[in-house]
């Protein structure tokens, strides 16, 4: 397997490039701001081909790029529908001050093949099979990816602004819940192995049993199954 990523922009939010190998198909996980050179530098690098953007959630910050990767690289972009509107709305997910330091005048498009994700759906892309969990809390729409242990490496969670090494993700924008992101702590990253790797949307990798043992947003949660709460 190949994992290769880099913080993004301004923000600082990470971008992944994922492959079974070099020389093979890949898929383009979070592309924002400003993230095309440092994506073309890895697919030179690994000599790879994009089949798909992923989305983990639809702030700014983490699907400026979407809509030119999708295009020159003419690849459709995966997105929850509860975060869809964000794609061509940035702002409805972003506070006041948020907007009118980042957005003045900056207009957005939706890529030409959007395509909706599901809770619980297997996408089968590049040679890769990836688990889509529905995790709503930072935003309405927030996802995380997985992909299965393989050999000797282990499940791969790519879990966006839903979980990071020491912290989670922030719920006072619009369209976040903190009810509802414990909740989607609980069943989606509790109830994974100790081993999971964690790819963050912003910051250092970590793991499940790290953040399981250390991270204080968690000491008081428990793994639960089932699909996600309403609130």
């Amino acid at each position: 397997m190949l994992f290769a990523g880099f913080p993004a922009g301004s923000f600082a939010a990470n971008c992944y490039v994922v492959a079974p190998a070099a020389g093979e198909e890949c898929v383009i996980i979070d592309p924002g701001q400003d993230a095309e050179a440092g994506i073309d530098e890895i697919l030179r690098e690994h000599r790879l081909k994009p089949v798909a953007v992923l989305l983990t959630h639809g702030h700014i910050d983490h699907v400026w790029s979407v809509a030119p990767v999708c295009g020159a690289k003419d690849v459709p972009a995966f997105v929850h529908p509860d975060d869809r509107d964000l794609l061509t709305d940035p702002g409805k997910g972003l506070s006041l001050a948020t907007k009118q330091q980042f957005l003045g005048g900056l207009t957005l498009s939706e890529p030409d093949d959007v395509r909706e994700l599901s809770d619980g759906a297997t996408l089968e892309l590049a040679g890769l099979e990836i688990t889509v969990d529905h995790a709503p809390g930072h935003t309405g729409g927030s996802v995380t990816f997985r992909t299965p242990a393989v050999d000797e490496v282990p499940e791969v969670m790519f879990s966006g602004d839903l979980l990071f090494a020491g912290s989670i993700g922030r719920t006072d924008l619009p369209g976040g819940s903190y009810e509802q992101i414990l909740d989607s702590l609980a069943r989606v990253c509790l109830t994974r192995p100790d081993e999971t790797a964690v790819l963050p949307g912003h910051g250092p990798q970590t793991t499940i049993g790290r953040e399981r043992a250390t991270n204080p947003f968690l000491s008081d949660l428990k793994p639960t199954d089932g699909p996600h709460k309403g609130f």
